[in-house]
């Protein structure tokens, strides 16, 4: 029986969606991107889950769109401006890529869509899709300058060269460097941390970095109070109130 390509395995708080196509390195084909969407979709509307975990299987993440699909005469809908496409506007709660090997082309776009990228020394990201004429379509060439810069966002986009792990990390790509072998397990456990916060405030300020993009600083000062209004009223004080018992003393950053 064939294997779907699209896995997702449930730990409450943290989901993880996990790309199955190790024999095209988690290319995405058509059938992949729509179940993609799907596994994000479920994700966002489970109230018990607060965080996923995206990755792929056998030592890549994601080389992209699958040419062969593309090549043999069916065209791909685009990930980001289509209304059903996976990547087309962040989701409400936050999502961790775990990157081993590829991340290349569209799958760039992919790692690009989450809001933390971890790696270890196999991480390879690039637009290799710049050989062959096939331009991106999954955000790419809008969130990738507002990441790393508008010149080194150039620099990848018109070069179509490869970016390593220490580069990666250099310019901002990457978040956070892992030993070999445990970007997922990194991972995860940052997502139950993340998870471990109160919901409301992390949501909102994630939200207001995410908006400010779209405004000027003082429409975006705004916003920014605007979202808090709901933590400050529901979170805020019972959080004062614990520090004010002792916890978070001598820098201790988790919960007690």
């Amino acid at each position: 029986m064939n294997q779907p390509k699209i896995l997702v395995e449930t730990a409450p708080p943290v989901t993880t969606i996990i790309i199955n196509r190790p024999q095209a390195k988690n290319a995405l084909d058509n059938e992949a991107a729509h179940a993609l969407a799907a596994a994000l979709k479920a994700f966002e509307a489970d109230t018990e889950a607060r965080v996923a975990v995206l990755t792929g299987t056998g030592g890549a993440f994601c080389a992209g769109a699958d040419l062969k699909e593309l090549g043999s005469g069916t065209d791909y809908f685009p990930w980001a401006g289509s209304d059903d496409g996976p990547l087309r506007a962040p989701l409400a709660k936050p999502v961790i890529a775990a990157i081993e090997g590829h991340a290349c082309a569209g799958g760039l776009g992919v790692a690009l869509f989450c809001d933390i990228r971890i790696v270890d020394d196999t991480a390879t990201f690039g637009v290799f899709s710049r050989r062959w004429g096939v331009p991106m379509s999954d955000g790419t060439t809008v969130r990738l300058p507002r990441i790393v810069g508008q010149g080194r966002a150039l620099d990848m986009l018109l070069t179509g060269r490869a970016v390593g792990a220490d580069e990666a990390i250099a310019i901002g790509l990457a978040t956070r460097k892992v030993a070999r072998g445990t970007t997922r397990m990194e991972a995860e456990a940052l997502a139950r941390q993340i998870a471990g916060f109160p919901p409301i405030a992390m949501t909102s300020d994630r939200q207001s970095a995410y908006e400010s993009f779209d405004r000027d600083q003082a429409s975006a000062v705004r916003r920014e109070m605007e979202l808090s209004l709901a933590a400050r009223r529901q979170e805020s004080q019972k959080g004062a109130a614990r520090f004010a018992e002792g916890e978070g003393r001598h820098g201790k950053f988790e919960r007690q």
